[in-house]
């Protein structure tokens, strides 16, 4: 069993346990995989336990036990969550990081309302952007969160083109905004980051790991890569925002 703490300080349970499994009847006009996505869904525990504790997605424990085992969201930490809606990581930086921290999310879509959080909507490869961020920022960023992933083509090859591209854009967005020593993390596809991005994140941050939280499902190609101790320039300059 798991815990972690909640926003009052106490221990919130984030332990998953076995539920009764629900059987959907087949329905009329609804199609097998929507049948069996739908069930998946309601019996997937994550999915339950993110309901029951008031996150938006199940996605937010991936970001917790991300942060326990590589202590990510420290007290005070300014942070980026790109790609945040409906917004599972806000919540969870939001939580670990205390009212000394700041978090601001963006997203091309709407996102409601989240604490404390700072919402932008707007597309992160705008240069604009990184503008309005850092003075939303106060600054440069600690940690820069992604957990984008492109549509599935069902086709391998092509959807692990298609999350590196993203990671990519990501980590052209954190090289901008990230202070000196700061973290990135992003989703990849089991296989890990190509070899050039490797030796990208390798060449930029002092130490580059690849994880796969419990909380993804099993039959997921998901994993993560953290990246820490973004080595940055000695005299970072941070934004121009007069440019």
């Amino acid at each position: 069993m798991a815990e972690r703490k909640g926003k009052g300080g106490g221990s919130r349970d984030i332990s998953v346990g076995r539920e009764k499994t629900v059987r959907l009847r087949p329905g009329k006009g609804r199609k097998v995989s929507s049948r069996r996505w739908l069930e998946r869904q309601l019996n997937d525990p994550y999915v339950i336990q993110a309901q029951r504790q008031g996150y938006r997605s199940r996605a937010a424990f991936k970001l917790s036990e991300l942060d326990e085992k590589y202590r990510l969201l420290k007290k005070g930490t300014r942070v980026v969550d790109l790609g945040a809606a409906p917004g599972g990581w806000t919540q969870i930086s939001l939580e670990k990081l205390g009212p000394s921290g700041k978090v601001v999310a963006i997203d091309i879509s709407p996102i409601e309302p989240i604490g404390t959080a700072v919402i932008l909507e707007g597309d992160m490869r705008d240069p604009d952007t990184a503008v309005r961020l850092t003075r939303a920022l106060g600054g440069a960023a600690d940690l820069v969160l992604s957990d984008m992933a492109a549509p599935a083509s069902g086709h391998t090859a092509t959807d692990h083109l298609r999350i590196i591209a993203l990671v990519e854009t990501a980590l052209d967005f954190a090289e901008e905004v990230l202070a000196p020593g700061g973290a990135f993390v992003a989703k990849v596809l089991q296989g890990g980051t190509e070899r050039e991005m490797l030796a990208r994140l390798k060449r930029a941050f002092k130490q580059v790991h690849h994880s796969k939280p419990a909380a993804s499902r099993k039959d997921s190609a998901e994993m993560y890569v953290v990246a820490m101790g973004y080595r940055g320039a000695p005299d970072f300059p941070g934004i121009d925002e007069n440019r």
